[in-house]
Formats: structure tokens, C-alpha cells, sequence
């Protein structure tokens, strides 16, 4: 049951915490408060924004479902180029002012403006996406063990090469993708030792577009190509899209990251070329943080999804990938080694 809301102010207040909201990016909403007056789940997105195909656009299916189920008013926002941790925090301090609860900063970048605003707001529940390192008592940190699903598609890739080298692009270059790619490697070498493993990241820092180019991310993945690469996996955000178009041109397999990039519209003149994706349920995490807000009993502290709890996993879209009994197999086995503990998942 939703808590009744704190906001009792109306009309000209509401009009100017808008203009805030929207001189720190652009904002939507949908639904319609619930008789209390109270509002529900926003988010805040990170770099490369609402339509990315990947890490943004699984927390705004979150939010649809959260909604839908709810009924009541949501809201997304949208980043600013160049915006500081500052900017951040005004975004979200904007959204709790206007009732919102909780509310949610997806990516690791919104470390400090979740610390700040949650401090500000305590009988706020916040969120965020991608970092432990907030330990408030009003803020849930929604992690998960992406070297879990990459160490999955790094089978995938060793089972489906046939030049024996394959090629992993990060986006930029911090402990985060570091994840991705130690998983990968390593599940790659368990599976044929023979594998040669290309990776390359495309920016040192977010601020360089490292999550946001798909044309970075292309001219990557053709130089992995040009090596013999013919797998080719990606957790670069909205630039993966340029690494999907790259490996489509050259007709190499590409696996996508955090969502089923099989089922990405913008991505469906492609999609023979990918594989499978190696997926973490944002979607999941961002809708149970609103359920639990809505019952009464806010999450708090780490809360992971791993193999275990299925929030990670490989996607089966593609019915050359699941309808190819041997790989199926090796996945299966791996996957079970891990959850046992018999295999232990590098994350750097």
C-alpha cells in the first residue's frame, strides 16, 4: 500500500520544482496519482539516455511495468551532456521534493547524488543501479555479478568459433566492465584454451562517449574483425549498436549485453547476426525496488542478482543459439558449476 504522501503543497511550487527538473534534463510522466495524492517510482537515466537499446531502456521497462500495476504516476529523466555529480543531485532531489518514491539513479555515475539526496530526503527510498558503495539506511543498492552471464557467453563464443579468435569491446575502461570482460575471458578459456581473446575499450572515461557512440564501437569491432575475431561481445551501452551493425556487415556473430538485443526493434535488421545476449534483469531489480516501496517494507542495503536468483543469464531468442544441442549443453553445465560454487567467476 502506498505511504501517504508528504507533498502538500500545490500550484506555483509545483510549476517552479518542474522548471528544476527541467533545466537538469528532460522528464515524461504517465499515469495519474493514486487518491492520496502520492506518486510513485522515477528514474533518472544515465549516459546515452532512453533508447539505447540496452541498460536505460531495460530500467524504463521497469518503470512501465511498476505502472502499469500500480496505477499511478511515474516519471524519467533524461541526463545532460556534460552535467556534474551536482546536476545529478538536484534531478533527483527535485523528484523526491515532488513526491516521487522511490526514486531511482540508474548507473553507477549517480553514486554521489544518491548519497546526497537520500540524506536530504531520509523517508525517501532511493536507489541505484550498478554501485555498492552507498551504505544509507534509505537507499537500495541494486547490484549485480554481470561476470556471471559474460563468463556464460564467453562458452557461447569458444563453442560457436571457427577461426578461434573472438573479440570482446568495453565501453569504458572501469572496474564495472572489468567485470564483463574477466567473466568473458575466462569462460572462454575453460571452454578451448586455444581461443584468443581481443578486447579493446573504446573511452578511459564515460565523459568520452564510451557508452554513447555507436561509431566507436563500430570501428572497434571491424578492427577485431580484420584480426580474424568472428564473435564479437559488447557491453559498451549505445555503443554496442555500432559493434552489432559491424559484425552484421561482415556476417560474424555479435552478443549483446543487459537486454535481449535479439528483440531490439532498432536493432531487428541485424538480429540473425546476434547470437545470443548475456543479460542482467534491471528491468527486474527496478520493479521489485517500487513492489517493495508499495508494500510497505522498502529494500535496503546490497540487493544482488546473480545465476542464482536468475537475474543474469543468456538470452535464447535466436533459435540458431537454442536449437543448437551441444552448446545448450555446455551452457547448462557451466551454469550449474557456478551456482554450486564448483566454478568460481573471476570479476577483474
Amino acid at each position: 500500500m502506498r505511504r501517504i504522501s508528504r507533498i502538500t503543497v500545490a500550484g506555483a511550487a509545483t510549476a517552479s520544482l518542474a522548471l528544476a527538473l527541467s533545466a537538469c534534463g528532460s522528464t515524461s510522466t504517465s499515469g495519474s496519482s493514486d487518491s492520496k495524492g502520492d506518486k510513485g517510482l522515477a528514474i533518472a537515466y544515465d549516459v546515452g539516455g532512453k533508447g539505447d537499446q540496452s541498460f536505460n531502456d531495460a530500467a524504463y521497462a521497469g518503470l512501465e511495468r511498476a505502472q502499469k500495476e500500480f496505477g499511478y504516476e511515474t516519471a524519467d529523466v533524461e541526463p545532460t551532456e556534460g552535467e556534474t555529480d551536482a546536476d545529478k543531485e538536484q534531478r533527483l532531489v527535485s523528484l523526491a521534493k515532488q513526491g516521487y518514491n522511490p526514486v531511482i539513479g540508474v548507473g553507477y555515475a549517480y553514486a554521489a547524488a544518491v548519497k546526497g539526496a537520500a540524506e536530504k530526503f531520509p523517508k525517501t527510498t532511493f536507489g541505484i543501479v550498478d554501485d555498492a558503495t552507498i551504505n544509507t539506511k534509505n537507499v537500495a543498492d541494486l547490484v549485480f555479478s554481470e561476470e556471471q552471464a559474460s563468463y556464460l557467453a564467453g562458452v557461447a563464443a569458444a563453442k560457436s568459433t571457427k577461426s578461434n579468435v573472438v573479440g570482446f569491446v568495453g565501453g569504458v575502461d572501469i572496474p564495472l566492465i572489468h567485470k564483463f570482460q574477466a567473466g568473458f575471458a575466462q569462460g572462454v578459456k575453460d571452454t578451448n584454451p586455444k581461443v584468443k581473446v581481443l578486447s579493446q575499450y573504446l573511452t578511459q572515461t564515460a565523459e568520452e562517449g564510451g557508452f554513447s557512440s555507436p561509431d566507436k564501437g563500430k570501428t572497434a569491432a571491424e578492427g577485431q574483425i580484420e584480426k580474424k575475431a568472428d564473435v564479437v561481445y559488447a557491453a559498451a551501452g549505445l555503443s554496442g549498436q555500432g559493434v552489432i551493425e559491424a559484425a552484421a556487415a561482415k556476417k560474424v556473430w555479435a552478443i549483446g549485453v543487459d537486454s535481449d538485443q535479439y528483440k531490439q526493434e532498432a536493432l531487428a535488421k541485424h538480429k540473425d547476426f546476434i547470437l545470443t545476449s548475456a543479460m542482467k534483469d534491471v528491468a527486474k531489480a527496478v520493479y521489485n525496488l517500487a513492489k517493495s516501496v508499495e508494500d510497505g517494507k522498502p529494500e535496503t542495503g546490497i540487493v544482488r542478482g546473480d545465476l542464482k536468483t536468475g537475474e543474469v543469464g543468456l538470452s535464447d531468442s535466436n533459435p540458431k543459439f537454442a536449437d543448437d544441442a551441444e552448446l545448450q549443453e555446455a551452457i547448462k553445465t557451466a551454469k550449474e558449476k557456478i551456482i554450486s560454487g564448483e566454478i568460481k567467476v573471476k570479476s577483474s
